[in-house]
């Protein structure tokens, strides 16, 4: 059996657009093109593009995403991983979900939430240890403080701008831009301006914030975590080398 273009794009909720630059960049390619030109895709095709929207759910950037499926050939293996992170990821929403819900119907009964249950699904102090071994305890404290802090809406407002960021770093990167060029090095200014509005990281406090910008680069590239932000190894080392080429000249 084969699909269309237009019945592919509204199966996975994607668009015709977006297929035709993954069979433009080499990462999807339809099963056979016909002589009208039209592009058609077969059941592995489709098994394909389910990996591809997967990894994308994860953050990576399209380099990463041919990286990742030219050394895992095994589909039922990766799709596997991908079922164990979406069941993690289910069962952590599914109490936040409960949470609130619990939260919203003691507020309808005009009584208290109890307090055990209105944080389940909730963990910003997961990386305490981490923050605290790398930039020390106070850092943490002064950070953790400030996030406490703000209310629900600027908590949002917070995540959207931190994600906005990290796509636009994402685009610049598969863009082709160099590191040193005007866009990339404006992406610098924002991300310099990001970090240094964080209670308790050293450019906030006034430490030796050349020093900290360049280390945070390589830490992107180093560390998977920090790398699947910025769409893979090869975008986190242009991030890595923009943000250099910025504290150099500004810092």
């Amino acid at each position: 059996m084969e699909w269309s273009v237009q019945q592919i794009a509204k199966l996975a909720g994607t668009t015709s657009r977006t297929l035709r630059h993954y069979d433009g960049v080499g990462l999807l390619k339809p099963s056979r093109t016909g002589e009208n030109g039209y592009r058609y895709y077969d059941h592995a095709a489709l098994l394909r593009l389910q990996r591809i929207l997967l990894l994308r759910e994860l953050g990576l950037g399209l380099p990463a995403i041919a990286e990742v499926l030219t050394h895992e050939r095994h589909a039922e293996r990766a799709l596997a991983g991908h079922l164990a992170w979406l069941r993690q990821e289910q069962d952590r929403l599914a109490r936040q979900i409960a949470s609130v819900q619990h939260t919203i119907e003691a507020v309808q009964a005009g009584r208290e939430s109890m307090a055990e249950k209105m944080f389940d699904g909730f963990d910003h102090t997961r990386y305490q240890q981490e923050v605290e071994e790398r930039w020390g305890k106070e850092a943490y404290a002064q950070s953790d403080t400030w996030w406490r802090g703000l209310g629900a809406a600027d908590k949002e407002a917070w995540k959207r701008a931190s994600k906005q960021l990290s796509d636009d770093w994402t685009a610049a990167a598969e863009s082709g831009a160099a590191p040193d060029s005007p866009e990339a090095q404006d992406l610098a200014r924002r991300q310099v301006e990001w970090l240094t509005g964080i209670p308790g990281t050293p450019a906030a406090a006034g430490g030796n914030v050349k020093e900290y910008v360049a280390g945070l680069g390589d830490m992107y590239v180093a560390d998977p975590r920090f790398s699947a932000n910025y769409g893979g190894a090869a975008g986190a080392a242009f991030v890595r080398d923009a943000l250099q080429a910025y504290a150099r000249k500004h810092l």
